[in-house]
Formats: structure tokens, sequence, C-alpha cells
């Protein structure tokens, strides 16, 4: 992910704006085919993850956020949910690309973990959770950056 910073006004000397560029990524489950396409942005820094979605009003249906880890684990790949105004479909995938459990988080409250170990975390709206199931077979499409 690249980023370029900037001073929000010259009167405020700590207030940063960034821009940044995410890669965008299609979405597929070989298991099952999806109803209707769906990108994501490929979130793997630190900042990045941290921020997800807070502060944003919602997401389309035919977008969402892949939260990337160093590696599978329960507590690393867990998320919150403060300062997000909207329910969250959350799916979490392992190493192989393979779904180990999905979930729906709820607007502001608190944490949620995976039942297994997980290294992706697939962010997208509550009505496309119809879609993923445990044990399903995702792939990662590699598309240009683009501005978010």
């Amino acid at each position: 992910m690249l980023s370029r910073c900037f001073k929000r006004s010259r009167k405020s000397k700590h207030s940063l704006f960034c821009v940044v560029r995410m890669k965008n990524i299609k979405v597929r489950n070989q298991t099952t085919p999806l109803n209707a396409a769906l990108t994501a942005g490929y979130c793997e820094s630190f900042m990045c993850r941290l921020k997800g979605l807070m502060f944003r009003k919602g997401i389309p249906d035919d977008w969402g956020l892949l939260l990337v880890q160093g590696s599978e684990s329960v507590v690393n790949s867990a998320i919150h949910m403060f300062f997000v105004p909207f329910d969250l479909g959350i799916v979490w995938i392992n190493n192989q690309h393979e779904i180990v459990d999905v979930a729906v988080a709820k607007r502001w409250i608190g944490l949620k973990s995976p039942r297994k170990p997980a290294r992706y975390i697939l962010e997208v709206t509550p009505a496309r959770m119809s879609e993923f199931h445990n044990g399903d077979k995702l792939e990662f499409v590699n598309e240009k950056a683009t501005r978010k």
C-alpha cells in the first residue's frame, strides 16, 4: 500500500490527511460461484488493518476489505467494531484460502474472533454472507492499484 500524507491546514501542525492507494483484488468462490462480482481492498499494513472500515458511512454490496495478517492466528485475526456505524459480514480464511469461520459483526459492539486460526479477514456487507460457507475455497485475483 502506498500513502502520501500532508497537513490538513496551515494552521494545524499535527493534523495530517493521508491519501492511501490500496491494491484492489477480485474475490472468487471456487466452491460455489458468487451471485455478483466482489472487489476488495487489499489491506496488509498495520495502520490499514487498524483503521479498517472505521468512520465510513457504509460499503457497497460489490466491495469489501481483505485484511491480511502475517500468519494464521485466532488472536491476531480478531476484529473490532469500534467506530464502525454499520453491521459487517466477516469471513475468516486460512493460508490455503479455505473459509474457517463466518459471522455477522454488529455495529459498535466489541470484538469478534474466529473459532479456528485465520490469516485473511474479508469484511463485506451482511447481505453477501449467504454466499460464503465454512470449507469453501476462495481465490484472490490482483487488479491495478486504485484510490479508496
